[in-house]
């Protein structure tokens, strides 16, 4: 029975809950040095026609599991036995579950993928999100990974048509403000273009979510990188600031790039002094800030400015004001995810686990720690 759609590789954590559907294969970039993602792989746009008939799948299935659970008594609520009995029918399972996970969590958000899905002609997007809103009238939100340079292109009467037609927020990979930190990664923009962009696609009534990427000055552009990030933040204003901190992984070009000695990384306390710099440095916006991934060291670091601005400066000083065996023990302890604040601390019995791990594996300094979990860090990206 063919019933499957396809679906790509990656999406925001906030879009966890979402349906993905995917517009575009690849990144029409794909040349930075920090990504891997896409390695090796070709640009492709999907035709509408293919993206309309996934959307009709979606459709079919998610009917097909509302009867089942209505036949069964359960008023139409997703459930086990309908998603059982429509695998058994002959339903591609990876579909049904898919369509499943979507409508019990609300079955009201969607993300776009691949990489940059503004990149298609602005009419073929529009017919998809109307498609995508005639065919689930209870959408409440669409999302979308998007360039700088993408966004800049666009006129700003096309970023308009978007969001009437039902796109509502965009997700831009900004990384940094520093000139020649985006050029030493071939990230394809500057800062004047991560900034015209972003006001373009506030100007248009998008909600607007910058990702910035703590440690990827490294050791010689750390708080150039910061400071400077901190200014093309305070000149959009986004809606949601999200931190995602650098990871480097061993397929990237950043890889290579060290390996030769040409890119120095900060170690996690480093990375945390990068981003009080950053933080302290923005001034005169609303933002939301987002630590929402397993790389960042400080979850907790999350809040509204300017209101919360002393309180996560304070959490980070907090960590910082540690005894340095403690920021190994909790170092350790965010990373095999025993960890979620610093007050875990004072749990006595993991704290004592963790600290035995560290002795036994003749841990007692940072560096010692970043090479032992660098293999179980990969994972994570």
């Amino acid at each position: 029975m063919e019933l499957s759609f396809e679906q790509g590789p990656i999406r925001p954590p906030s879009e966890a809950k979402s349906l993905l559907i995917r517009i575009t294969r690849s990144c029409p970039w794909n040349r930075c040095a920090f990504c891997h993602t896409y390695r090796g792989q070709g640009f492709e746009i999907r035709e509408v026609s293919d993206i309309k008939r996934d959307i009709t799948t979606v459709k079919t299935v998610a009917q097909e599991l509302q009867n089942l659970s209505r036949r069964q008594g359960r008023a139409g609520a997703i459930t086990e036995e309908a998603i059982q009995a429509l695998i058994g029918k002959g339903y591609p399972p990876a579909t049904v579950m898919t369509t499943a996970s979507w409508l019990y969590h609300g079955g009201e958000t969607v993300f776009l993928q691949d990489a940059d899905s503004l990149v298609i002609k602005t009419d073929s997007l529009a017919k998809i999100l109307v498609f995508l809103k005639e065919t689930f009238p209870q959408i409440t939100r669409i999302t979308s990974y998007c360039r700088s340079g993408t966004a800049g292109r666009k006129p700003l009467a096309d970023l308009i048509a978007l969001r009437e037609a039902g796109l509502s927020r965009l997700h831009v990979g900004m990384e940094s403000g520093f000139d020649p930190l985006l050029a030493f990664i071939d990230k394809g923009a500057t800062k004047a273009r991560h900034i015209e962009a972003g006001r373009k696609i506030k100007e248009a009534g998008l909600s607007l979510c910058e990702y910035v990427m703590p440690g990827l000055g490294g050791t010689d552009w750390s708080a150039d990188h910061a400071r400077h990030t901190a200014e093309a933040l305070n000149e959009i204003n986004p809606d949601h600031i999200r931190l995602r901190s650098l990871f480097i992984v061993e397929d990237s070009n950043l890889y290579a790039l060290r390996q030769e000695g040409r890119f120095n990384p900060l170690d996690d306390e480093g990375i945390v002094r990068e981003i009080r710099i950053l933080l302290d440095s923005l001034a005169g916006i609303d933002s939301s800030i987002i630590s929402d991934h397993i790389l960042n060291l400080l979850e907790e670091v999350e809040g509204r400015l300017p209101e919360d601005k002393g309180r996560l400066l304070g959490i980070i000083d907090g960590f910082l004001a540690l005894p340095a065996d403690d920021r190994l023990v909790f170092q350790l302890g965010r990373r095999l995810g025993r960890y979620r604040r610093l007050a875990d601390l004072a749990e006595p019995a993991t704290y004592r686990s963790l600290k035995r791990c560290l002795a036994d594996a003749g841990i007692s300094e940072t560096s010692q720690l970043q090479k032992y979990l660098s293999s179980l860090m990969q994972g994570f990206v």
